[in-house]
């Protein structure tokens, strides 16, 4: 009789081996395997039956039930009495509220922004909504490559710039329009079409190139809240042909993706 191959579990903290003379992590097993049920409760679309869980824990059924039962104790996950299927209890809730009080979008991106600059032919910030347009409250030079017309405080394009399309893709039309009004006249261009910014919102990445200056491209990516809200906008200015790799073409998207996961924001997907 064929069989298919064995499903690798993880034991219990209490049944974890330990080689002779092996000297332990300073970590506390069972914490980190608790961490892994929290986990999978959180990112899970619905309600999971018991060998769902041990499926997606990789943990036998009997360990599976004994850590989730420790966690429904202590309040941070709950099992429905009629459908016996496990989710977050109360306590975690509680939990990811305390965090998300404490999150600062605008200072996260900007750490990720410092680091992008430092590492790579770009210079690059952090810019958020105000009435009168993308306003970039982080910027920080490259030493690679930089330009003088950006600086700190100063309003952007919303027609001519990646960053302003990317607010323009998230934020209410008549928010946008009523900043467009307020912009000089040598900052408006052509409202884009419904198309590029459908697609600006579907990728959640823009790109310019040689639209205030020759040759220099402007990249965008927008930073959401728990709610999936725009809080602000990470963008760079480069000289595509600095940039010597796709790892560095691609530093932004890469930088962007790491703030959302510490924001809570949107899933990422994109360009």
């Amino acid at each position: 009789m064929r069989r298919g191959p064995l499903k690798k579990t993880i034991p219990a903290a209490d049944d974890a081996p330990h080689a002779p003379g092996e000297k332990r992590s300073g970590t506390i097993q069972s914490v980190a395997i608790a961490a892994r049920f929290l986990n999978v409760l959180a990112s899970a679309e619905h309600e999971l039956a018991l060998g769902e869980v041990a499926r997606r824990t990789q943990t036998g059924a009997s360990t599976a039930h004994r850590y989730l039962q420790s966690l429904v104790k202590e309040g941070l996950a709950r099992q429905d009495p009629a459908s016996s299927l496990y989710d977050l209890g109360p306590a975690a809730l509680s939990i990811g509220i305390g965090a998300l009080k404490r999150v600062d979008a605008v200072e996260i991106a900007a750490q990720h922004m410092k680091a992008l600059a430092h590492q790579h032919a770009a210079s690059g910030g952090v810019a958020i909504w105000t009435d009168r347009g993308p306003t970039l409250v982080r910027w920080y030079r490259s030493a690679f490559f930089s330009i003088n017309p950006l600086a700190l405080g100063d309003v952007l394009p919303i027609d001519n710039t990646a960053c302003g399309l990317v607010f323009q893709a998230f934020l209410p039309k008549a928010t946008i329009d009523a900043a467009r009004k307020l912009q000089p006249a040598h900052f408006r261009g052509t409202a884009p079409a419904k198309a590029v910014l459908d697609e600006v919102r579907s990728s959640r990445w823009a790109e310019k190139t040689s639209h205030l200056l020759s040759n220099v491209t402007g990249q965008a990516a927008p930073v959401f809240d728990a709610q999936g809200e725009i809080v602000c906008v990470v963008t760079t200015v480069t000289d595509l042909g600095q940039l010597k790799t796709p790892e560095d073409r691609d530093a932004l998207f890469r930088a962007a993706s790491r703030v959302n996961q510490s924001t809570g924001g949107l899933p990422w997907q994109g360009a």
